[in-house]
């Protein structure tokens, strides 16, 4: 298994950083103050774009110097036409929509790829916390008390592939995550992130 670096402390990122092409067209949803969208500007020189719902977060990205605007990313991407980007990126927020497959099928309609990142609720951890306390699970990955977490829909790296399945959405490439080292054996079970590339297949 290799060691999977980190951008601005996140291993998502750096995976991201990976799959992004040089001189793309990139839309990142949810961009939080804007340190993905300036490190690809910077290091792959992508024209990029951000969607972020925090007045503050907005105002940290654009002092980045990448364009941002405030809004809800669920309505935002209605916006934009279709196939306009070349990479719409959605990094651990697909499990804090209210519409995932809506979010994904938007993802789709206006960017020619689709990279979603999550955190793996079937992970080997969670499933032990919640057989033995009998509670919703809280840890490393999911550290929030049911009653205030931002998470609404808890789904897991088989989750995904059913639905990329189901949708005849064509997984490109997808990798995962435990601690620092990327993962092959069992995914499903002992990765923390898992992290897809995906394309709409063309219709007949």
């Amino acid at each position: 298994m290799r060691i999977v670096r980190e951008i601005f402390g996140r291993r998502d990122y750096a995976i991201i950083g990976e799959l992004v092409e040089p001189g793309t067209r990139v839309l990142d949803l949810g961009c939080g103050e804007g340190e993905l969208l300036a490190w690809l500007k910077e290091n792959k020189s992508v024209d990029g774009r951000g969607v972020e719902m925090t007045a503050a977060r907005v105002q940290k990205a654009i002092a980045r110097g990448v364009s941002v605007f405030q809004g809800d990313l669920e309505s935002a991407v209605g916006d934009y036409p279709d196939q306009v980007f070349d990479y719409v990126i959605l990094s651990q927020t697909l499990q804090e929509t209210r519409d995932p497959r809506g979010v994904l099928r938007s993802m789709l309609r206006v960017g020619k790829h689709a990279i979603v990142a999550f955190p793996n609720f079937g992970h080997y951890s969670v499933r032990l916390v919640h057989l033995f306390s009998g509670q919703s699970p809280r840890n490393k990955l999911f550290p929030y008390d049911w009653y205030d977490s931002p998470n609404i829909h808890f789904l897991t790296i088989r989750d995904f592939e059913l639905l990329a399945a189901r949708e005849r959405w064509r997984v490109e490439r997808s990798m995962f995550i435990a601690g620092q080292r990327e993962v092959s054996l069992f995914p499903n079970l002992f990765a923390e992130i898992g992290v897809f590339l995906v394309s709409a297949t063309p219709q007949p």
